[in-house]
């Protein structure tokens, strides 16, 4: 035997043993596994959960070095540098976080594209291997039944852990499905923390603007 059908044949087997919903089931799992890839493909490339630049940039903007916050967001490779700049960049305050606030969402709603899909997964899986166990129990009674009085309990009993083998499997497919999907949930309700307080900070006048603003001559009209 092959290196390839060493690795192929238990498969096989599997899906020969658990019958169509088996062979469903492992389609999905590589569906989930290839949207788990890509996620962290995506977020690896935005630079989620890597914060570094975007706190140094809030904190220098917060000391009131304005100009050195601006050179560390046009360096930076976060998604939401751009962003950030542009809040730096405002001269009219009003409805500035509405916008921010608008273009970051769309940031977080490109990054979270997937994630439902990895839900629908985690849910539906369990049920398609309960289908597939109900399906198989159905068949034993019904070979039960057909044996009338001459009833083999090994047979049944292989019957049985066949039907329950989908029930194993969707559970199999679910967990990591579920864990994945709330671990990228747990990453982006970070950047979405992330983004408001770097908005506030940049948004809300420092005690250096409001002192300068005070000095400013007030213009009176006669």
């Amino acid at each position: 035997m092959s290196a390839i059908q060493s690795i192929f044949f238990p498969i096989t087997h599997l899906v020969e043993m658990g019958g169509p919903v088996i062979a469903i089931l492992l389609a999905v799992s590589i569906f989930a596994l290839t949207i788990g890839l890509y996620q962290l493909w995506r977020h690896h490339g935005a630079r989620v959960g890597r914060h570094q630049d975007i706190r140094r940039a809030i904190a220098q903007w917060d000391s009131g070095d304005r100009e050195a916050a601006q050179s560390t967001l046009v360096k930076s490779r976060h998604y939401l540098a751009p962003i950030l700049r542009l809040g730096t960049e405002l001269k009219d305050l009003s409805g500035a976080r509405q916008r921010l606030e608008a273009e970051a969402e769309q940031k977080f709603a490109s990054l979270e594209r997937g994630l439902r899909t990895l839900d629908i997964i985690a849910q539906l899986a369990p049920l398609l291997g309960l289908f597939g166990t109900v399906i198989g129990m159905i068949e034993a009674f019904q070979a039960l039944q057909g044996a009338g009085s001459q009833v083999d309990p090994s047979v049944l009993a292989g019957g049985i852990w066949v039907a329950l083998l989908t029930t194993a499997a969707g559970l199999a497919v679910a967990m990591p499905a579920s864990i994945a999907l709330s671990w990228f949930e747990a990453r982006m309700d970070a950047e979405r923390t992330l983004a408001e307080t770097a908005f506030a900070t940049i948004l809300t006048p420092t005690e250096s603007d409001m002192a300068a603003q005070a000095k400013e001559p007030a213009f009176h009209v006669a």
